[in-house]
Order: structure tokens, then C-alpha cells, then sequence
């Protein structure tokens, strides 16, 4: 591995401990989303014990205007925002979060009923705080550090559901036969995810910000302004002397929503496609079909697993995608899969499904990496900071829309 050396007086190189690093960034993405998508991994289990309250569509429909709502008052304050502090309280949040749901289903024995429900449905909220906090806090801060490290997070993203996925399909494969097996399996993986949220706390709070490399990017942000940096180069040893440095303000907030606004669209359009299919149309909308009780679960791992493998094919320079007007022509054409799934639930069996679920996965993490890592870098570390956060504050925005949209498949259908 090739490093850059800065001299001889104790400054880390440029590349040093780069490995490391884009390792800690996906166990951290994966953290970032392990939570949420273990309550969409159990899903089977919530429509058993919430069967008449639509749980994949409404606790989507809950998580996402809190993390939009969350994300927007941070990506509009992101330049006054202690990134340590943000980054540190949302993995808190996210155990707290998930331990709560552990909690809540052993206080009240799996039972169902609204109260169960509505407690579920605010630690849910609480899980859209902590995202917010969290992606965009990370991506602002590997914004401005090698290419690598950011698409290193958001395969980690995509890890954290194609794990989940693996997991169910052996736990419900090993619980299948056992008394109230549906309930254990869904305990484990929430015990599962509480252990992992634990570890992302001290990851990033005491190794991440010693990490050379890490150290290196984060020490040149803050020369060139970025205040957001400050808390973390002092748990790494180092001070910084404030030069004077201007910070983004809001005028180029504007500038960076003007000269990067096909990226942010593109992220939006992205999620607002995959949200109006998944996970909702998965559980609720492919009628029945051989594989039974297996048939959900083998889809969400399907897209899951899909997913993340598209998150690494742009590490393969031709498949890598970075001009403007061919990214938003693929991203357009994805538009093609509404119709796609609409027939193919309506009139091909359960093969089709499978495959066109995994195109849909696949493409969604692809081009995701693509967007993420061709938005022009130029700028310097503050900027990068913002860009991270806006472009973050776009990807939550188009879930957000995506899950308001997936109710559409319900029209007609008899089930409002």
C-alpha cells in the first residue's frame, strides 16, 4: 500500500491505516442500519402479532419523517454541529432503541393489541432520530476523506441487511418446528442487533478517531475551516489553532444545491422507486404462492443480499458510472419496474419475483455508490461536509416519499 508522508514531525500520512478504516466504516454502516432492518427482517413475526395494522408500511411510514424532519435541522445547522457528539449520541440512541423493542416484546409476551403497538411505533420514531444523526454525520465527515471510505459505509449499510436476511432464513429454518419458533427467532436477532449497536458506541468513540488516515483528512478539514471536526481531533490528541477559517454558511448551501441538484434528484428518485416497492408490495402485494411462509422472507433476502453486492460492482472502473446524464438515465430507467412488478405479481409466478426483486436490490445499491461517489469533490472540507449532509438529506427525503407511495398498491385491493 502506498502512503504520502507529510514529514517527520509526527503528522499521520495520508493513507496510513487506510484498511482499517474502510473496515470500521462498514461495521459502522452496517450499525447505521442494522436496527431498522431487523424490525424489517421480522416482519413475518410483527404480522402475527399485528395483523391488522399494516406493521411494514406504518413503521416505515413513522421512521421516515423523523429521520427527514431530523435530517433536515442538521444538514441546514450541519457547519455549527459538534460531528463527535451527533455521531456518538445517535449509535446510543440506536441501542437504546432496539433494546427497548427486545424489552417491550418480553414485558408484554409477545402479545398484541394497540398499547404493544403504539410503544413500538415511538421507539420506531426513535430509530429515525438516530439515522439522521448518524448517515448523515458520517458521510458529511468521510465526505471530504478517500472515495473509498464512504462506499466502504454504505456497502456496510447494505451488509446490515443482507445479515439480516442470512439470519432469518437460518433462524427461521432452526425455529421452524418449535413451539412459538416465529417469537425466538425475533428475540434473537433483536439481542443480536443490541450487542452490534453496543460495539459501533466505543468503535467510533475511541478507535475511529485514532486511525492515522482518519486523522490526516480531519486535521486538514479543520485548516481549511471546518469546525465540525474539532471534538474528534481532540479525542485523538491532536489541537488545532483556530486561524479564522470561514465555516459554509447559507449562501453556499445554495451554491451546492444549484451545482449539484441532478445528483441530489437522482438519490431521491433512487430511494422514492425502491421505498414504493419494498418492503410493503414484498409482504402484502404476491398473492400465494409454493413457497408458503418462506415466500417474504426469501424475497427481502433476495433484494437484501442484491443490494449489497451492487454496493461494490462501482469498484469496477467500467461499471462504474459517472457521467451526470448517464446516471440520471439509469436512474430513470428504473421507473420501469412499477409496471414490471405489477404484472409479474398479477400473472408470473414466484421465479420472476424472485428475480426482478433482486434487479431492483441491485441496481438500488449500485447505483447509490455511484451517485454517492461521483458528486464533484473541488470543494473543501466544509463544503464536503455539507454536500455529505445534503445529499443524505435527499436519500432520506426519497424514502421518505417511497413509503408514502407504497400504499398506493392498496387501492382496490380491499385492504384500507
Amino acid at each position: 500500500m502506498s502512503t504520502t508522508a507529510d514529514g517527520n514531525d509526527g503528522t499521520p500520512t495520508r493513507l496510513e491505516g487506510k484498511w482499517s478504516a474502510v473496515l470500521v466504516c462498514w461495521l459502522l454502516g452496517m450499525g447505521t442500519l442494522l436496527s431498522w432492518n431487523t424490525m424489517l427482517t421480522v416482519g413475518d413475526y410483527y404480522y402475527q402479532v399485528f395483523p391488522n395494522y399494516h406493521p411494514s408500511r406504518v413503521l416505515t411510514l413513522i421512521y421516515q419523517p423523523f429521520a427527514v424532519g431530523t435530517m433536515a435541522i442538521l444538514a441546514y445547522n450541519e457547519h455549527r454541529i459538534n460531528t463527535r457528539t451527533r455521531n456518538i449520541a445517535g449509535y446510543i440512541l440506536f441501542f437504546i432503541s432496539i433494546l427497548g423493542c427486545l424489552l417491550l416484546d418480553l414485558g408484554t409476551s409477545g402479545k398484541g393489541g394497540v398499547v404493544p403497538y403504539i410503544g413500538l411505533c415511538i421507539l420506531v420514531g426513535a430509530f429515525g432520530v438516530a439515522d439522521a444523526c448518524v448517515q448523515g454525520g458520517m458521510c458529511g465527515d468521510l465526505a471530504f476523506m478517500v472515495p473509498e471510505l464512504l462506499q466502504s459505509f454504505f456497502a456496510g449499510l447494505a451488509a446490515s441487511g443482507a445479515l439480516t436476511s442470512v439470519l432469518r432464513l437460518v433462524t427461521k429454518a432452526a425455529f421452524d418446528k418449535s413451539h412459538d419458533g416465529l417469537r425466538k427467532g425475533a428475540l434473537l436477532f433483536l439481542a443480536i442487533s443490541t450487542g452490534i449497536e453496543f460495539l459501533c458506541i466505543f468503535l467510533y468513540a475511541y478507535y475511529f478517531p485514532k486511525l492515522p488516515i482518519v486523522k490526516y483528512f480531519r486535521s486538514k478539514a479543520a485548516s481549511e475551516g471546518s469546525k465540525t471536526v474539532t471534538a474528534d481531533l481532540a479525542a485523538a490528541g491532536i489541537n488545532q489553532v483556530d486561524d479564522g477559517a470561514k465555516v459554509v454558511d447559507r449562501f453556499t448551501l445554495k451554491q451546492l444545491l444549484r451545482q449539484n441538484w441532478d445528483y441530489f434528484l437522482g438519490l431521491y428518485l433512487i430511494y422514492a422507486l425502491t421505498l414504493s416497492i419494498f418492503p410493503g408490495f414484498l409482504y402484502e402485494d404476491t398473492g400465494n404462492h409454493t413457497l408458503g411462509a418462506w415466500y417474504s422472507i426469501v424475497l427481502i433476502a433476495m433484494y437484501n443480499v442484491l443490494d449489497l453486492v451492487g454496493r461494490y460492482t462501482p469498484l469496477i472502473k467500467c461499471l462504474n458510472v459517472e457521467s451526470r446524464k448517464g446516471l440520471m438515465i439509469a436512474i430513470l430507467a428504473r421507473f420501469l419496474f412499477v409496471p414490471a412488478f405489477y404484472f409479474t405479481a398479477k400473472y408470473a409466478n414466484e421465479g420472476w419475483m424472485i428475480m426482478l426483486t433482486s434487479l431492483l436490490g441491485f441496481t438500488n445499491g449500485h447505483l447509490t455508490v455511484c451517485v454517492m461517489t461521483a458528486t464533484p469533490k473541488g470543494y473543501k472540507g466544509p463544503e464536503q461536509n455539507a454536500l455529505g449532509n445534503l445529499l443524505v438529506l435527499f436519500l432520506l427525503g426519497g424514502i421518505f416519499s417511497g413509503a408514502c407511495l407504497d400504499w398506493l398498491w392498496l387501492i382496490g385491493n380491499g385492504s384500507f
